[in-house]
C-alpha cells in the first residue's frame, strides 16, 4: 500500500520539523536533513525518534 501524496505533504520529521521524502524503495520515509529513516508498518509510518534508522 503506497501512502498518499496529501499524506507526505503533511508529514514532517519528528527532530527537525523539516520535510520527509519516501525512501527509494518505499521501505520508509526519509529525512535528509537529520539523516533519519522511518519504517512503515503494515501501510503506516512509524514516526517515533526511536524507531528511526541511522543513515
Amino acid at each position: 500500500m503506497a501512502l498518499s501524496k496529501q499524506l507526505l505533504d503533511i508529514l514532517v520529521c519528528p527532530v527537525c520539523r523539516e520535510r520527509i521524502q519516501l525512501a527509494d524503495d518505499d521501505s520508509g520515509l526519509v529525512c535528509v536533513f537529520c539523516r533519519l529513516k522511518y519504517p512503515i508498518q503494515e501501510g503506516i509510518p512509524v514516526m517515533l525518534v526511536d524507531e528511526a534508522e541511522k543513515l
